[in-house]
């Protein structure tokens, strides 16, 4: 939590400068699996490739705006990028974005303070969780609320849900907080 708190409060900790907490949930628990488990620097590179693309191709479909936490969606590319470094096929890819998408769905963003390094921890967990899962072919399946037997339309409901669904959500939130 150091990271994402430093880097907003200026905690004297050193931290990545002009990555705010969607690039440190994308990149640094890739990095940090990466080098605790000694991969070279091409593997290093390609996964967190595989971590941003994903991101980028979820963030796509949500639109610049939405109550959904940006952090979770960048934590479920860092899950991919993990999962990959794991030896992780393609399938186990796509059962970590399916098991991301099942546990965090509906965390609202309320603005990026003290309370956002808790849900990049929460994502980043989560992300190392859904990453193991996968290598044990464990995914949550489509019997289970907005998954989907093809991830990409997983990935489809959860940018609706977040795009759509929490319109109003967006607007409470904006009122609780500015009505303090």
């Amino acid at each position: 939590m150091r990271c994402p708190y430093g880097r907003r409060y200026d905690t004297g900790h050193e931290v990545i400068r002009a990555v705010g907490n969607q690039g440190i949930s994308a990149t640094l628990p890739v990095l940090v699996y990466a080098e605790e488990n000694g991969k070279s620097e091409e593997e290093l590179i390609r996964a967190l490739m595989l971590s941003h693309l994903t991101v980028i191709y979820i963030k796509q479909s949500l639109g610049r705006l939405s109550a959904l936490c940006g952090c979770v969606v960048a934590a479920t590319g860092s899950s991919c990028g993990i999962t990959w470094l794991m030896g992780g096929t393609y399938e186990q890819v796509s059962f970590a974005v399916q098991n991301m998408i099942a546990n965090l769905t509906g965390m609202i963003c309320d603005g990026a303070k003290p309370s956002c390094a808790l849900k990049v921890t929460t994502g980043v967990s989560t992300a190392v969780l859904s990453a193991i899962m996968a290598m044990e072919n464990r995914c949550v399946t489509s019997v289970e609320g907005i998954i989907d037997e093809d991830v990409d339309q997983s990935i489809r409901n959860l940018t609706k849900i977040g795009s759509k669904g929490m319109n109003e959500t967006d607007k409470v939130v904006l009122e609780i907080m500015t009505s303090k």
